[in-house]
């Protein structure tokens, strides 16, 4: 580990220094005020461990099983849009990462690199999230290419049902690739590193949906593209035609309430991430930690419950657990990593996460990750 960078907001700071503005403010923004994604954090660290001194203890151990694969930490990287527009190759970083730490990694549809690519890095080791497509022809054929690919595990993406109202964004004229108003060609200018790894890596892509874009679209022309793509919310039909043609683990991503609880088990999906999309959808609504604590009393033993969404240190996955989450997930903390150091950057994370988790255990006498409600102080 880079003792010069030993926690995430260290990371955040190094990251802004070498990011231009605008991919910053992508990166670290949510919705409306912002309101919900301070909340995440926020609420996750009201939650209080309680440690036992006196006790016998004999070690700790971060291993955790997952659908029938035992991973090294109770912790996998989150799938995010848009990685290689906010540091070239990160995307591909953050999966090399996670295979040398043997934990999940999760490609978004909206990703920068494709299926294959994290296939081939991951030795077919990987999650997939899908954005369900307006048209069925193009969700079999991304659930086809997943499957070739030795994909096992299959998120579906609920908690997008209509495209966010995000001012920075706004503001930046965010596209992909950015486009080049003076703001944008200052930024890029003032951030050498960036702009020389770019040129090497290439424009940004969507590169699973490469195949099914129409050559030669302008800006705005792949932005209507994309918007009439990916229109419309999760339905219990749509569930049921992936539940009946995908042969691995369904999940579900962004189940906040009892109710689309009980529906997607009743389905037949094989877990449920508790999010809110990392604050980037619904600035009114809950933390993730809240709705974890209540889901978890309902459904812990019917239903595998993993959560995402303001996780920044091996102490928040240590109190997400302790609220009832088998596995968590993170979004922005490994991102900020790959900004601040770029090909070191996904080995820093986890072993941030890695070594912090491990001293928590240890403080309060915890042996195993599923111990850990045995330490919440309610």
């Amino acid at each position: 580990m880079d003792s010069r960078y030993p926690s995430i907001e260290m990371l955040a700071e190094r990251a802004k220094q070498r990011m231009p503005g605008f991919a910053y403010d992508y990166l670290t923004g949510g919705c409306f005020s912002n309101i919900n994604l301070a909340r995440n954090t926020k609420e996750i660290r009201d939650i209080q461990l309680r440690p036992h001194y006196l006790r016998g203890f004999n070690g700790a151990s971060q291993q955790t099983t997952l659908f029938g694969k035992t991973y090294d930490s109770p912790f996998g990287i989150a799938p995010v849009g848009l990685q290689g527009l906010m540091w070239p190759k990160s995307c591909e970083i953050l999966a090399k990462a996670a295979k040398q730490h043997n934990v999940p990694f999760c490609l978004s549809t909206v990703g920068t690199a494709s299926i294959e690519t994290i296939a081939d890095i991951t030795e077919g080791d990987f999650w997939f999230q899908l954005y369900h497509p307006a048209e069925n022809v193009l969700r079999d054929k991304l659930l086809a290419r997943a499957a070739q690919a030795g994909c096992k595990t299959l998120v579906l993406l609920a908690d997008t049902p209509t495209f966010a109202y995000r001012p920075k964004e706004i503001k930046n004229g965010l596209s992909i690739p950015p486009q080049m108003t003076l703001a944008n060609i200052l930024q890029i200018a003032t951030h050498p590193r960036w702009a020389i790894e770019q040129l090497l890596a290439g424009s940004p892509e969507f590169k699973t949906m490469k195949p099914y874009i129409p050559d030669g679209l302008n800006m705005q022309h792949l932005g209507l593209f994309m918007n009439k793509t990916f229109s419309g919310r999760l339905t219990e039909d749509k569930i049921k035609a992936i539940r009946e043609q995908w042969p691995g683990n369904l999940v579900i991503k962004g189940i906040v309430n009892p109710e689309d609880a009980e529906i997607a088990i009743k389905l037949g999906v094989d877990g449920l991430i508790v999010s809110n999309h990392g604050g980037r959808q619904l600035d009114s609504g809950q933390s993730t930690i809240k709705p974890l604590a209540e889901l978890a009393k309902k459904y812990s033993d019917t239903v595998t419950l993993m959560m995402d969404g303001g996780i920044r240190s091996g102490a928040d996955v240590a109190s997400s657990l302790a609220s009832g989450a088998r596995f968590t997930f993170l979004g922005r903390a490994p991102m900020f990593g790959a900004c601040a150091m770029g090909d070191q950057g996904g080995n820093q994370v986890l072993e941030i996460f890695k070594r912090q988790l491990q001293q928590v255990m240890e403080q309060v006498g915890c042996e195993k990750v599923e111990d850990f409600p045995k330490h919440l102080i309610s």
